[in-house]
């Protein structure tokens, strides 16, 4: 892999034996096993629930910090999510949905997939009343090549279940600015 890294960089322009790159290929390579460590994962195996005591309005943990990594041009988007469900039966830890969003945005991502995969997996492991979850990001690909947008952020989301319900989906939004 080293190699091919280093014939990338002849390829841009630049010496891959001067003082500054000669330990680059490592340093990458070293970076993508933590940027790419959402694939070696399985979501399903943190999420421990918890009986939910009754407990039957949102949970929400929003401003969430996400980094991943856009498939089509490698390059980052960084930016928040937020996940909200309504329980049935379970709860999981909050610090489960964190690491959900880490697990998914730790791969090679667009942000409409990982934005469904985060509520598909709350929706299939816990089988909750619904799920929210929202992503705002801002993509490097846009900002720094192609069009040049400076100022613009992507926002997805995926409503499952009783999120579907214009109220509920009302009040999360509210839970989510603060309001």
């Amino acid at each position: 892999m080293e190699t091919k890294l280093k014939k990338i960089l002849k390829y841009i322009g630049d010496n891959p034996e001067r003082e500054g790159l000669k330990d680059t290929p490592t340093r990458m390579i070293k970076s993508w096993k933590e940027l790419f460590s959402g694939y070696g994962q399985d979501p399903k195996t943190i999420l421990t629930t918890f009986d939910s005591d009754g407990y039957d309005e949102i949970i929400l943990l929003r401003d969430i910090e996400l980094y991943s990594t856009c498939e089509h041009h490698m390059l980052p988007f960084i930016g928040k999510i937020h996940i909200g469900y309504i329980p049935d039966m379970k709860v999981i830890g909050i610090s489960k949905l964190a690491r959900v969003a880490e697990i998914y945005s730790r791969r090679l991502q667009i942000q409409e997939r990982l934005t469904k995969q985060v509520a598909d997996t709350l929706m299939e492991i816990l089988k909750p009343k619904g799920v929210g979850v929202i992503v705002e990001a801002q993509h490097l690909c846009m900002r720094m090549r192609g069009v040049n947008k400076q100022n613009s952020t992507m926002v997805t989301s995926t409503m499952l279940g009783n999120f579907r319900d214009n109220a509920i989906k009302s009040e999360f939004l509210k839970l989510i600015n603060k309001i």
